[in-house]
């Protein structure tokens, strides 16, 4: 026959009466449950005007790239409304197709919108190449100098910030002015460059704006990961007789990948929607309109398709994104099961 177990009984000090222990944790869990209600009532505001805010344009611009553009049928010649088109608008971009005035669609000419799809693409990437590989060197190189101790550290990183803390519109304007036939820069190296008269010179112009303004923000972020390096290992590593070289490569690069693989994120990501500086700087001549220009261009003569345009942009963000993510996540996987098959 069964016997059920109540609470075991605790022998107390003579002239007290006996007291029962009851379950421990209740009150606990409790305390736990109630602050993570108090938790999401406090993050559904911010939540909610995410959404309102990312979500619900990412949708509405996915629900126009499905449809037609208003305006004159080439064939009735008459004036419509829309109405569905499927995949057309994102068939009509990848295959720089254009409406035919007899109706369905031909190759887009030359210097259309419809015919720089690729050619922005490879702008904007040629970009984001460049500048980010120059903005990460530099960057790196002027953490290094900011994370010394010396005399007027803290005036030097202020003044470093300022190229960032100033706005992309004026700093195109600034640099416009310097790439003047008349301006600084071939007055200070004795040349006659027309730098947005054609095409390298247009493409280098941007690119050495860009360097200039953006290279702050990658100093910034990396001097963030040298600052959380212990000095204790450095000293190790000068006792052990590791040369300067030895030191940067074995201990400052491994310990500040994170930081820097971050500050790679955010600046790709950055760079692959530039729109402003190139736009006041060469207005997009010269092969040097990226997507983000050639989606506000497109705007102008019909928003569904500028939709479809929008939404292919944000997918190759979105992919390049999700590699870097998935990139770094699979570095933290390996990290964590190495030191746990090691503990074991």
């Amino acid at each position: 026959m069964a016997t059920e177990l109540g609470p075991t009984p605790v022998k107390p000090a003579s002239g007290t009466p006996d007291v029962h222990h009851g379950p421990k944790g209740v009150g606990e869990d409790n305390r736990i449950l109630s602050q993570g209600k108090w938790a999401s009532w406090l993050l559904a505001p911010t939540v909610i005007a995410l959404g309102v805010v990312i979500v619900y344009p990412i949708i509405s611009a996915i629900v126009m790239s499905f449809q037609k553009d208003a305006g004159l049928d080439p064939v009735t010649g008459l004036f419509t409304a829309g109405g569905p088109a499927g995949i057309q608008n994102y068939v009509n971009w990848l295959g720089q197709q254009c409406a035919a005035p007899g109706g369905g669609t031909v190759a887009c000419p030359p210097g259309t919108l419809g015919g720089q799809f690729w050619t922005a693409t490879g702008t904007t990437f040629l970009f984001t190449v460049i500048t980010v590989a120059f903005e990460t060197v530099l960057g790196f190189w002027m953490a290094m100098i900011m994370a010394r101790t010396f005399k007027g550290r803290g005036l030097v990183r202020a003044a470093v910030l300022v190229p960032w803390a100033i706005p992309t519109a004026v700093t195109a304007q600034l640099w416009l002015f310097m790439f003047d036939f008349n301006g600084i820069i071939n007055k200070l190296f004795n040349a006659s460059i027309l730098w947005t008269g054609s095409e390298w010179p247009a493409k280098w112009a941007v690119i050495i704006a860009d360097t200039w303004k953006t290279t702050p923000f990658m100093a910034l972020l990396i001097l963030a990961g040298l600052q959380m390096i212990p000095a204790e290992v450095y000293e190790a590593s000068k006792v052990d007789g590791a040369s300067a070289w030895q030191r940067f490569r074995l201990i400052t690069l491994p310990l500040v990948k994170p930081a820097l693989m971050v500050a790679i994120l955010f600046r790709t990501l950055d760079a692959l929607r530039m729109f402003d500086l190139p736009y006041i700087l060469t207005g997009g001549a010269n092969n040097t309109t990226t997507l983000s220009i050639l989606v506000i261009n497109q705007i102008r003569q019909g928003f569904n398709s500028a939709a479809a345009l929008s939404t292919i942009t944000f997918l190759i963000i979105f992919l390049v994104a999700f590699i870097f993510v998935r990139f770094l996540g699979a570095n933290v996987v390996e990290q964590s099961g190495a030191t746990g098959k090691g503990k074991k």
